[in-house]
Order: C-alpha cells, then sequence, then structure tokens
C-alpha cells in the first residue's frame, strides 16, 4: 500500500531545489566525502565518493514500527525543505529512495558477546539511503542525523558514505525549574522537539519551588511559591499563576516519547516545600524553616501519599514513563533524630513510587543526611550534584547507579550572580564528559556504567527578575547543544570547539523551531504597516537577540493599551495600558520607556535588543536603555530587573498612527 501526500502538486524545480536525499549524483567526487556535520558528532564515518540529490520521485519505504517514524520525517522534510516524501509500505525500493528499518537485536550465543547498544543506528548512502537500528528509538535518532546532514549542505544533498553511531551514555538529559517560574506548556512542547533533534533523551520537570525570603522582607508568607500540576486532592494547591492540567501533561509526555524523549516529572520534599506549607501552615517545620516540611507529622507524609497517588494510580496515570522524581535534597541536617525520619521518609517514598510500577529518582543527599536509618539501593537512580551533600565515590560504592549533573559545572541560574548565567561551554566541550562527577573532584573510568549519564539544568532562583521564558531559552540552547555532543561522542570528539561553535549554528533548532527568533542574514523591510493584521507575512514572527527594528511613525492619539506590534510572546505598545508612554510586555512584565509622542508629530523609530537590555532611539537619537532597575537591596548587595525584548512581529493591533517604512535586520 502507497500512502500519498500531494506531492504530484509541487512543481518539479521545488524539489530539485529542496533536495534531501538519495538519488544519482549529477557528478562525482574523486576524493572521499569527510564527516558530514551534525550535533552532536558521529562516531563513525567512512566516506565513500559522490553525493546524492532528490527527485520528484524519491520515496520512503517503511513496515511495521518503522511507519510512524517515515511519516515524521516525511513531515519534517516538508517543513524543512518544502517537499514532502510519499511514504511507501510495500513494493522494492529503488534509486533515490529512503529505506527504513528496525532489525531487532538477535539473542546473543554466549554471554561473552556485547549487546547491541539500543540507540544504536547504521545509515548506508550510496544509489539509495538506508537506515538500520534494532529499536524504535535508534531508528527515529537515524532520521534527525539525516535531516541535520542535509539541512547543513549547501544544496540540502547527501555525501555518499556509511555511519555507524551509538551513545556512550544511554541517560542524556536536562532539567527545567517550573517552581519558581512558570513555564508555558507551548514552550516545554517545543523544547521536546528540540531536543529530540540533538538526541537529548531525558527531561526532567521539577514541579514546584519557592523563592528566598530575603527578596520578600525576610516574610515567609509573603515569599513566592509554586505547584504547577492540577490537583483533585488538594484543590487550590495549584499555582493561580500558572499550571498543567492532567491532560496537558499527558499530553506532553505523548509528545515526548513520538520525539524520543522521557519527561520525569519532579515533586521536590521534604525540603523547597514552601507551596505546601502555605497551603496547609500546620504541616510546617518552624525550626528549620517553613520552607520544610515537618516530617515528624504524619500529615506531612500522608500529603506527600496522596500527592504521588493522584499521579500515578490508575490504568492512565498522569505521570506516563518510566521514572519519577522524588526530591529529597537540602533538608537540613542539624537535628540527628531528623536526619533518621528524613531517611525513612526517602526510603518510604521510593518504595511508594516502586508500589505504581516506577523506578525513583532523587537528589542525593546521603552524604548530608548520613544516619543508621537504611535507604533502598537496588534499581534506585542517584543524581550527583553536591560533593557536601553526596559524595559521588560514596553513593556508587554505596551500589547506586549515579547521574552526574555537578552544580560548579552544570547549574544555570539566570541573572543571579552565582553558578553560571551561561555555562561554559568551551570547558565543557574540551575537558569534560559525565565520568568526571562531583565538580572534577571524582573521576571513574570513562565506560563504568554505574554512571549513567549527564544533565544540566537551569534553576531560576531569583523569582521576579524580569527573566523570561526567551531569556531562559537564550541560555541553555548553546549549552544543550554543546552538552547532547558530550553526552553522546564523549571522548570522541574530532573537532575543534571553535569549529563546532561556529557549525552549531547553521542547523535549525528543530524543524519548523525558531524560539530564538534567528532572522535571514538580509534586512526584512515593509513598506506600510497596516493596523489588525494577524500576519505581517514577514517570514519570521519574532526578531531575536542583536536585532534592529525601525520603522517611521506620524502619530495619532491612541488610546492607552494599543498595540502596534504582538506575537504569542510579547506585545510592544505605542500606548502601554498605565501611562499610555511607548513600552512592551513578556510574560506578565511591562516595561514602559519614558517617552510618550505627541498627537501629529512625526518620528524616526528604533529598537534595538540583546540578551542583556533594550534601547530605544529616536530620529537617530538614543532616547533610552532598558536594563538594570534595582527591585531588591539590603545595602550591600541588589538585584536588577532584566528587560529584554525579543521583538514581536507577528500581528498588528489596532492603531490609528500611520506606521511605514518598517525594517529589520541583524545587528
Amino acid at each position: 500500500m502507497r500512502i500519498f501526500y500531494n506531492i504530484t502538486t509541487m512543481k518539479l524545480k521545488t524539489l530539485t531545489a529542496f533536495a534531501l536525499v538519495a538519488a544519482l549524483s549529477l557528478s562525482a567526487v574523486k576524493a572521499q566525502n569527510p564527516k558530514p556535520f551534525v550535533i552532536p558528532e558521529l562516531k563513525e564515518w567512512k566516506g565513500a565518493e559522490g553525493r546524492l540529490t532528490l527527485d520528484a520521485d524519491s520515496r520512503i519505504f517503511a513496515s511495521g514500527e518503522a511507519v510512524k517514524i517515515a511519516k515524521q520525517l516525511s513531515e519534517d522534510c516538508e517543513v524543512l525543505f518544502g517537499a514532502r516524501l510519499d511514504v511507501v509500505t510495500d513494493g522494492k525500493p529503488g534509486q533515490g529512495d529512503i529505506v527504513l528499518a528496525i532489525q531487532p537485536q538477535k539473542k546473543a550465543k554466549s554471554s561473552k558477546q556485547k549487546a547491541v547498544n539500543p540507540e544504536s543506528y547504521t545509515i548506508t548512502i550510496a544509489d539509495k539511503v538506508e537506515a538500520t537500528a534494532p529499536t524504535a528509538q535508534g531508528l527515529y535518532w537515524a532520521t534527525r542525523t539525516m535531516l541535520q546532514v542535509a539541512e547543513n549542505s549547501k544544496d540540502y544533498s547527501f555525501p555518499k558514505g556509511t555511519i555507524n553511531d551509538c551513545p556512550d551514555f544511554p541517560m542524556r538529559g536536562f532539567m527545567i525549574d517550573c517552581g519558581r517560574k512558570y513555564i508555558p506548556i507551548t514552550y516545554l512542547q517545543k523544547l521536546v522537539k528540540i531536543m529530540g533533534y540533538y538526541k537529548m533523551n531525558t527531561l526532567q520537570v521539577h514541579l514546584n519551588d519557592n523563592g528566598f525570603p530575603k527578596y520578600y522582607d525576610n516574610n515567609w508568607d509573603k515569599t513566592y511559591a509554586a505547584f504547577r500540576m492540577e490537583c483533585a486532592a488538594y484543590p487550590g494547591l495549584a499555582a493561580r499563576d500558572g499550571y498543567y492540567t492532567k491532560e496537558q501533561f499527558r499530553d506532553l509526555q505523548k509528545l515526548a516519547v513520538d520525539c524520543g524523549v522521557e519527561i520525569i516529572p519532579e515533586i521536590d520534599a521534604p525540603a523547597h516545600s514552601l507551596a505546601f506549607t502555605h497551603y496547609m501552615p500546620e504541616l510546617a517545620n518552624k525550626k528549620f524553616g517553613v520552607d520544610h516540611l515537618d516530617i515528624t507529622n504524619p500529615k506531612s507524609i500522608e500529603l506527600l501519599d496522596n500527592l504521588w497517588r493522584e499521579y500515578l494510580e490508575g490504568d492512565d496515570p498522569v505521570f506516563m514513563g518510566p521514572r519519577v522524581h522524588i526530591g529529597t535534597d537540602e533538608y537540613n541536617n542539624s537535628d540527628k533524630a531528623v536526619v533518621e525520619k528524613f531517611r525513612a521518609l526517602t526510603d518510604h517514598l521510593i518504595k511508594l513510587v516502586e508500589s505504581y510500577g516506577k523506578q525513583a529518582c532523587l537528589w542525593g543527599s546521603l552524604t548530608h543526611a548520613r544516619g543508621e536509618t537504611p535507604i533502598k539501593v537496588d534499581n534506585v537512580l542517584m543524581w550527583l550534584w553536591s560533593n557536601d551533600y553526596s559524595r559521588p565515590d560514596s553513593m556508587v560504592a554505596l551500589g547506586y547507579k549515579s547521574l552526574s549533573i555537578p552544580d560548579g559545572l552544570t547549574y544555570i541560574v539566570p541573572h543571579a550572580g552565582y553558578y553560571y548565567d551561561y555555562l561554559n561551554t568551551r570547558y565543557l566541550y574540551e575537558k569534560w564528559t559525565p565520568n568526571i562527577a562531583g565538580n572534577n573532584k571524582y573521576t571513574f573510568d570513562y565506560d563504568d556504567r554505574r554512571i549513567i549519564g549527564g544533565m544540566f539544568a537551569v534553576w531560576n532562583d531569583i523569582c521576579g527578575n524580569g527573566i523570561s521564558v526567551k531569556d531562559i531559552h537564550h541560555r541553555l540552547y548553546p549549552a544543550m547543544q554543546t552538552l547532547s555532543t558530550k553526552f553522546w561522542t564523549g571522548l570522541s570528539t574530532t573537532l575543534p570547539y571553535d569549529e563546532f561553535d561556529k557549525l552549531r549554528l547553521t542547523l535549525s533548532e528543530a524543524p519548523g523551531i525558531n524560539e530564538l527568533g534567528t532572522l535571514p542574514e538580509k534586512e526584512i523591510s515593509l513598506g506600510t504597516v497596516q493596523p489588525n493584521k494577524k500576519n505581517l507575512g514577514l517570514g519570521v514572527v519574532e526578531a531575536g537577540y542583536d536585532y534592529r527594528v525601525s520603522f517611521h511613525l506620524k502619530t495619532a492619539k491612541e488610546e492607552r493599551g494599543t498595540v502596534l506590534f504582538s506575537s504569542p510572546n510579547a506585545v510592544f505598545y505605542l500606548a502601554d495600558p498605565i501611562t499610555g508612554r511607548m513600552g512592551y510586555e513578556r510574560d506578565g512584565y511591562l516595561s514602559t520607556f519614558d517617552f510618550a509622542p505627541y498627537e501629529g508629530e512625526e518620528l524616526d523609530i528604533a529598537v534595538e535588543g540583546d540578551n542583556k537590555e533594550t534601547r530605544l532611539y529616536i530620529n537617530g537619537k538614543l532616547a533610552e536603555t532598558m536594563n538594570g532597575r534595582i527591585f531588591w537591596s539590603d545595602g550591600k548587595s541588589k538585584q536588577t530587573m532584566v528587560e529584554t525584548l525579543v521583538f514581536p512581529l507577528q500581528s498588528t493591533g489596532n492603531f490609528r498612527s500611520a506606521v511605514s517604512k518598517l525594517k529589520v535586520s541583524k545587528l
């Protein structure tokens, strides 16, 4: 049976211009093809001669489980290259076709026979492209490689040769703190697609947390805290400024599976629990701080039991994947008796989630919480983040399989002044692999499989400091590209960092995703900007950092709240809702320039933005820079606001002024 996607309606010149894979080369290249650039770097490449391009009859052949992956590949080809290929489930492939096949691992004949890596794959590029893998996961990774190879060639063609590829570490991940800052489900959906494009297979979603009381007059009652899941057992526990419904979270996990990504949801307790003690003040530990649950109170354990039960029980659990994360980090250890209670609670939570068929993951705290009470080891995954809380050598000696996420190397805390604002990707690329645990103090053998992989994290510690989701993405994306390489290819990387850092910018974030707002090299222009347009048709919906947006303005009287430009993520006002001055809003933060045009005035306006500030120019002169307003100070230290803007360019508002000569360009 052949599945058609109306490919015959496409012009032949479109297909040849957006060539993706496998057809006859127009001219042979005598030298063997060098290794193509993809992220993560290919482990093995054997180059042949010549290149392959697509023609109008190219098809994707697949059967069984591979059909779904073939359809995904076809859809991604249409997004990236403008051509959706026919998916064919029977018949004989020929020249210029793509063949996808899952070939399950044969049972080992002896105990000495090495098992096949389930995420491995092989691609052979000759007169057609043939990709095989032992699992659907491996085959999906093969299609990501195909897309990147085609995307990173000048004519969307393929070099002939053979790829054999597999990851060095089975768990390759990222953790995002959604507790201290609400991260919309729409962004998480994009994030799993991006992770899948770079073969990162684990996303940990940190669902609850709280700010620091010093930023809230040292008043725990005022201190920001949030729990991000819809909750029937405790109505009103879900944060009012943003939470995920159960169906949204199920759908996110289903999408993630399709992208090769496992989502690990985390409920952090018994510390970091201010959202719970705000809801039930009687559960707060008054001695250690009310962000600590009083674990000597049986009702605290009852609360946690009820939460996990709500999300894990039934035939269609909210937390669908094989693993969950039970938190357990940074609980106070000053009282020996309470430490034993903490250890007992940790063991209880491990066994609780296991009773629902889940593997337990936890933040390592057993160096910090030394004691006598036994805690289950077998089939439990330990996150190695701090030597003071969990010394890597001690945790491995206890028998834990562990994941390397050293805070001093892999923690991003945006605009906080500690840890990293942006990770040191050069150092990580050149010097680090996950077997180097505990901030370089404990090095295991590279192939020691007690270290199952690595992660990096974004912690949104400083609540309310103006950091936007766009700012978070700008920080995590280069780290994602870099660490996907170190988790997959590890010690086998061959490209110098400077070359890698340059070439990584040539790839898409993922098919159809431009969360950075990357602009084309050529300036975008529009003669007249009409009001009430749902789509300006500029080819981009946002201008990402290091941009300049300019326009001519002949002003009319505008009502407060008049929008000039908007996108799903931001609004630029001709007259903001409060003061009537020019300004912008994103993520609930309103920034207002000290400028309001007079009625009937003609002005040349320009806005420039980068990852630190936003600048307004009037008639060629800098009028104001938005950057660094103090929102907290104790006289010795301070915290400032971030007032960046990824400029919105999708739609226009109901303005009366005449707007013309719109120009959008990179700085």
